[in-house]
């Protein structure tokens, strides 16, 4: 299966079913002679992609030298390697590391992206996150407890003062903490959605407020894999509408 110019691709698993997939990653996975694949993360059925010979590996068991190895030997023995990442790419893949020691072994690499799980969220409830007249910005971001340290300057305390909606990511297990910083600003009754293993089976969908949604998610037993999402753009009762869209705009000109 390999091809003349061999180069690892990291791939977006999106956030899960086999057909959130774009056509390029499902060829890419299809030719692929490699695949290193989070398997904490991803539904298997995303792997039925991949040709019946396509050695797979489950990385969840992994460190970075150890996957780093996979991908520059498979690359060095003219093999065309596959590192899926779930959601996208851009965020919390561990793209940066990686293909920095790509470029430093001399590693082609390339980037196809993905379904992100924040998207997959926000449609499973049928919500856009930018309202007109009651959020204009989204605010990707992680709460912190064992792992990388967050920048003073990115504390939730300050995002929370923007009131953009908010999607929090790898935080579900400290959802108590997050909701006591946010309730200052957004209020008790600002609507939260929490999503956990979006578009999978298996999917969990709770709907509540910063007052009682941490109630429900440690009922639902929620331990990882989920996307918390706050704001009022949330509320579907909520809104203007949007000066693209407006009869009395002037469509004479493209500003």
């Amino acid at each position: 299966m390999g091809g003349d110019l061999m180069t690892v691709h990291f791939v977006g698993a999106g956030p899960g079913a086999a057909d959130l997939l774009t056509l390029r990653a499902a060829g890419l996975l299809a030719r692929a002679d490699v695949v290193l694949y989070p398997g904490t993360y991803l539904d298997e059925e995303v792997l039925g992609h991949c040709s019946p010979d396509t050695r797979l590996v489950d990385t969840q068991h992994l460190d970075l030298d150890q996957i780093m190895r996979h991908l520059v030997d498979a690359d060095r023995d003219g093999l065309d390697v596959v590192r899926l990442v779930s959601g996208d790419p851009s965020v919390y893949s561990a793209l940066a590391e990686q293909t920095r020691r790509l470029d430093e072994a001399g590693v082609a690499w390339q980037v196809t992206p993905g379904v992100p799980a924040y998207a997959a969220a926000a449609a499973r409830v049928g919500r856009e996150l930018t309202v007109p007249l009651v959020a204009q910005s989204i605010v990707l971001t992680r709460a912190q407890a064992r792992s990388t340290a967050m920048p003073e300057t990115e504390a939730l305390r300050h995002f929370a003062r923007t009131r953009a909606t908010l999607v929090i990511h790898l935080a579900i297990t400290r959802i108590r903490e997050v909701m006591s910083e946010l309730g200052a600003d957004y209020g008790d009754d600002c609507p939260v959605v929490v999503v956990f293993r979006a578009s999978q089976p298996g999917e969990v969908v709770l709907r509540g407020t910063v007052a009682d949604i941490v109630e429900q998610v440690e009922q639902a037993g929620l331990r990882q894999a989920a996307v918390i999402m706050v704001g009022r753009a949330l509320d579907p009762r909520g809104g203007g509408d949007s000066y693209l869209y407006d009869p009395a705009r002037d469509r004479s000109t493209t500003a």
